[in-house]
């Protein structure tokens, strides 16, 4: 397979007649736009902010980032999802870099949704307040799960993937400024000086512990909870394959911009034929029966030994339940002869002393620690609030709550927030984003 990836760097974003594209600044038809948005009858109210990096603007509940891209000859960008199931990770994709489309919810939030501050202390804790953003605000007559904790926001979630292929669009007749090839030959092809390096594969963990269907990420169209451990080539993971879900604590999700942009996936790319063989991907998933986990365990460790892997990075997409996936994966891995490295948040309460992963093996010795799910996080108030400040405290989401005997509600009088480290949208950047660091004291 071999992908191209067409970048267009995105310097600003304004509202104006036309959508298009033209030295660095994206243009947006508003009007236009949210007609996309609105074909989904579900959909009753919505509006379209532009938040920059420094603005002090509070979003929340925030469901989804989606990096705006044109699949070039034809087809969606998300196949099985947006359109007809086709291959991705084949020819050329156009994408606006520097920024996203951010779907929020303009009144209810739930178990899964986060909160992104674009500027102040609070900017720290994610990646999308370095970024240019479209940000859609919605809601919808999806009345059977507006006050339940866990909700499948598929309305709302499909209008951003519409509104990013929309935006993606208007580079679709243009030349990119800067293209990235991604290509690797079949296995049983490569190099004599290829196959003697090292040779390295990236077990993906997305989250599919719910049974029932349309919470999980999908895997074009399908339901991970339907699939066992899948080899894919990494150009499919990047270029539209996997969509994220709607379940998971917040800072621990794998938003569809992450997918779209893996880092881990690309610096193993970086290192393939110079210090590594990178053989690709396997995509496992998280399960609920300990049964299951050590099918999907098995699975994983033989299909590395089977692709001749020597060692393995291993990501899941959140924890404690998935802990027990996550372990049981790199234990097999070691017992098969594959030295594994961990990629993972962990759950050491407010004071960081509890344990921090709900399994672990003596095998499980090589973990990358991503932060704290349950670390508080005190913020001031903001300027402006996009979405609904409530939805903090009162939805459930994951890292709010309404009451608390020592800390007080989350949602102060003031507009200033004290919350758990689990509520920053996709704030612990399992997939390599990462700039927390560890300290010894």
């Amino acid at each position: 397979m071999k992908l191209e990836l067409g970048h267009f760097y995105v310097k600003d974003i304004l509202f104006g007649d036309k959508t298009c594209y033209k030295d660095g600044i994206l243009t947006v038809n508003k009007e236009e736009a949210l007609s996309v948005v609105k074909e989904d009858e579900h959909i009753t109210e919505a509006d379209l902010e532009i938040v920059k990096p420094g603005d002090m603007v509070r979003l929340v509940p925030v469901k989804e980032a989606i990096e705006p891209r044109h699949r070039i000859g034809g087809g969606p960008v998300f196949p099985g999802v947006t359109g007809d199931l086709m291959q991705a990770g084949n020819g050329r994709t156009l994408a606006l870099k520097d920024c996203s489309v951010l779907v929020v919810g303009k009144h209810w939030g739930g178990f899964q949704d986060g909160l992104i501050d674009m500027g102040g202390e609070g900017a720290k804790y994610t990646y999308f307040s370095q970024l240019k953003n479209i940000v859609l605000i919605a809601d919808t007559d999806e009345e059977f799960e507006k006050r339940e904790q866990q909700k499948k926001n598929k309305a709302l979630r499909w209008a951003g993937m519409r509104l990013a292929e929309y935006i993606g669009s208007c580079v679709a007749e243009m030349e990119p400024e800067e293209i990235e090839t991604y290509e690797l030959d079949p296995i049983t092809k490569r190099t004599k000086e290829v196959n003697d390096l090292p040779s390295v594969v990236l077990v993906l963990q997305p989250q599919s512990q719910m049974e029932e269907l349309g919470y999980n990420d999908l895997v074009y169209g399908w339901d991970c909870n339907r699939m066992v451990p899948t080899f894919m080539h990494p150009n499919e993971v990047i270029d539209g394959a996997m969509i994220s879900g709607s379940f998971m604590p917040c800072s621990s999700k794998w938003s569809t911009y992450d997918f779209q942009n893996l880092p881990m996936l690309k610096r193993l790319y970086q290192e393939h034929g110079k210090s590594i063989n990178f053989l690709g991907v396997i995509m496992s998933n998280l399960n609920v029966a300990l049964e299951q986990k050590e099918r999907a365990a098995q699975f994983v460790a033989q299909m590395a030994k089977s692709l001749g892997a020597d060692a393995a990075v291993v990501a899941e997409e959140g924890y404690g339940n998935p802990d027990a996936d996550f372990i049981a994966c790199i234990v097999a891995l070691e017992d098969a002869g594959v030295k594994t490295v961990g990629l993972t948040n962990e759950c050491t309460g407010r004071d960081g002393a509890s344990q921090p992963l709900v399994t672990l093996d003596p095998k499980a010795n090589a973990i990358v620690s991503c932060g704290n799910v349950s670390e508080l996080i005190d913020l001031p108030p903001m300027e402006r609030v996009l979405g609904e400040l409530q939805a903090l405290a009162r939805d459930g989401l994951s890292g709010g709550w309404e009451g608390d005997e020592l800390l007080g509600p989350s949602v102060r009088e003031d507009g200033s927030i004290i919350m758990e480290n689990n509520a920053m949208f996709c704030g612990d950047r399992v997939t390599g984003w990462s700039t927390k660091t560890m300290v010894e004291y």
